[in-house]
Order: C-alpha cells, then structure tokens, then sequence
C-alpha cells in the first residue's frame, strides 16, 4: 500500500468556501458519542478488520460542513467527535468529500474508488489504514447510516430517505451496480 506523509491539520474553512466564525462543535458530543457506541455494540466483529488502525485517528471531512468528525474506532476507547478545522489532532488518515458522497460511502452505494479518481473524495495520510477502515465498513451487516437514523425514529429514517434520494440524483454515474 501507498504511504503517503501525513499532513498537519490546517484551517481550511474559508478554502472551501466556508464558514469564518468557529462551529461550537460541543452540542454535538452527545449525540456523535451514542452514535459511534451503537455501532460497535451491532457490530463488536469489525474492529477486527482495521488491523493495527484500530487505535488510529481518522479525519472525516464532510467539505460542505462547518467541522471534521475525528474517529478513534478502537473498541477500548472509541471516539467520533466534532471538531474545527483549525484544531484537529495528528491523524493517520483523512478523507474528505461532501456531505452526501461521505454518507453513501458508508451506506455502501459509493464506490470509493471510483470516488477518489474523479476526485470527489480526497485521501491524504495513510491510504492502508483507509482500505482497512473500508474493509471494516464493508463487513457490516445492514446499514450503518440505516442504523443511525433508527436512533432517530421516524424523523431520521424520513430525513435519511431524504438524502438517499438527494445522493442518487448527485451521483448517478458513481454508483456501483447492484
């Protein structure tokens, strides 16, 4: 696998187009730390797939959003939380790409090869410790994103429907074939 040099976090709000007052990222502790312990709870199986990543920190940078999620999927200490851009910690990896390209990624309708070669999604950091992250996703039984909009009951399995279909009408020449 590749290794590409990780890079330090850096302050791209403006870059993207963003926002220039810092999000209070705080309101959504609570709900990102239920969100990440559900999961490994449905699916104690797939921290076996991340290998030596299971401590690793991961970047996940929605560009449309106003914050990173930082991602420690080990089991013992689990994190996903929200974070400015301007203050992420050192990470082994980091994946960006908007909002909808992210989520469909997880709900498996991506392919994020075919997302990273159209430039859509950008990998810097340690691309191995990204396959194994994916591998680890791939193993999950069901949905991930389905699961998160259970927690949520009707308005977030409406919500979720809603940016499926939003999703597919975005990237009908992305989705893998079923």
């Amino acid at each position: 696998m590749t290794q590409i040099p990780i890079r330090p976090a850096r302050d791209n709000r403006r870059a993207r187009g963003g926002f220039s007052l810092p999000f209070p990222t705080f309101v959504l502790k609570p709900v990102l730390k239920r969100i990440v312990q559900k999961i490994a709870r449905q699916n104690p199986d797939m921290f076996n797939r991340l290998g030596p990543y299971r401590h690793s920190v991961f970047i996940i940078d929605p560009t449309n959003f106003p914050f990173a999620l930082v991602l420690r999927p080990d089991p013992n200490d689990l994190l996903l939380e929200a974070s400015n851009r301007s203050a992420l910690p050192e990470f082994e990896a980091h994946i960006a790409g908007t909002f909808l390209n992210l989520l469909q990624l997880v709900d498996c309708d991506l392919d994020g090869d075919a997302l990273f070669f159209s430039r859509d999604l950008e990998i810097t950091g340690n691309t191995e410790a990204v396959v194994c992250l994916r591998n680890a996703l791939d193993d999950v039984d069901g949905s991930i994103a389905e699961s998160v909009a259970e927690m949520f009951g009707p308005p977030g399995k409406l919500a979720l429907g809603a940016l499926r279909k939003m999703g597919d009408a975005n990237q009908p020449n992305v989705s893998e074939e079923k």
